[in-house]
């Protein structure tokens, strides 16, 4: 019996290396990130540091059983479009990415491997899935947006300058989810009791018409949806806005960060760590076709109280204490 027990002792030593060798032999999985904007900017990287961290917690870390695949296209389209196919080109097990209007250049390209949408809006409008509930393609992911937010955000717009009487959506129409914009914005408008213009630009130039405009008359405000172009433009949007004093509400702190007055919407370093758990999924065998589509969690209010005061605006002390995070 002794001899027995040692030989199997012996033999599931001799066996170890071999296990060893098959790990470190094993395949790595490979996960592609892509970008549409300037590799060069920490707020926007500590969201892609946050869904690698995440990742790692689950136990995915590159130089073990991932290798990562990263790509920074700003938001020129045909850049990211030469970006997608490139990554796509790699056959990864799974795509990250962000925007609207990136969804339709990846599924164009590929509608057999998985992609996990860290924040869009609507992925609907895009076709890319058939509901929120039941995605049924190769897409799924996380919505930053629940549309009668526009709501709150025009509420909070009207509590730090009281005397609006006209606000302006600012948006691109090339946006898939535009007209969903527009639909939503318009009612919440009229439950305040303002009156809804459409603001639509393509760039910095139409931007500045479009301020310079709604400044010629008084009492007015500008709420900017969720949008690619808007988001690259920050510095320079913040900037217009403030020389023509009029006061504006976003949807992320990026503005605020920039120079922007108050933003109010959804913890978009929360959604990436989401993504991560998405990603592990698929890594370990679900289908993104039956991984439903999340809306937002967690919402961040941040208050710029220093454009606050470069504006006459005085910031309500309920509104200072609900706010998240203040800019002084």
């Amino acid at each position: 019996m002794r001899r027995r027990k040692v030989m199997a002792l012996i033999g599931a030593v001799a066996v170890w290396p071999l296990v060893s060798r098959a790990q470190q032999t094993a395949p790595r999985r490979r996960i592609a990130v892509l970008m549409p904007f300037p590799k060069g900017q920490p707020d926007l990287q500590v969201r892609v540091l946050a869904f690698r961290q995440e990742l790692a917690r689950l136990g995915w870390s590159e130089g073990n059983n991932v290798i990562f695949d990263e790509r920074w296209s700003t938001d020129n389209l045909d850049l990211v479009r030469s970006d997608a196919e490139n990554l796509v080109a790699l056959n990864p097990d799974v795509i990250v990415m962000v925007g609207d209007r990136v969804i339709p250049i990846l599924t164009k390209i590929t509608r057999s491997i998985p992609i996990v949408v860290a924040t869009t809006s609507d992925p609907i409008p895009s076709g890319a899935v058939e509901s929120l509930a039941h995605p049924g393609g190769n897409v799924t992911g996380f919505s930053m947006i629940e549309f009668s937010m526009f709501g709150k955000m025009l509420e909070i717009l009207k509590r730090l300058a009281p005397n609006i009487s006209r606000v302006g959506m600012m948006y691109n129409p090339d946006n898939p989810v535009a007209a969903a914009y527009s639909r939503w914005f318009e009612e919440a408008a009229r439950q305040i009791s303002v009156l809804p213009i459409d603001l639509r630009i393509h760039d910095i130039a139409d931007v500045e018409r479009a301020v310079a405009g709604l400044a010629d008359q008084p009492n007015g405000g500008i709420l900017c949806a969720p949008d690619l172009t808007i988001t690259s433009l920050r510095t320079q949007v913040s900037t217009l806005f403030a020389r023509y004093r009029v006061p504006a509400i976003f949807t992320s702190s990026l503005f605020t960060a920039a120079g922007g007055l108050v933003s109010y919407g959804p913890d978009t370093v929360l959604m990436f760590r989401q993504s991560a758990s998405y990603v592990d999924r698929i890594l370990r065998g679900e289908k993104p076709g039956d991984l439903p589509f999340q809306q937002p969690t967690a919402y961040r209010l941040v208050i710029n109280l220093g454009t606050a005061k470069s504006l006459g605006l005085a910031v309500p002390d309920t509104l200072l204490m609900a706010a998240d995070e203040v800019i002084e």
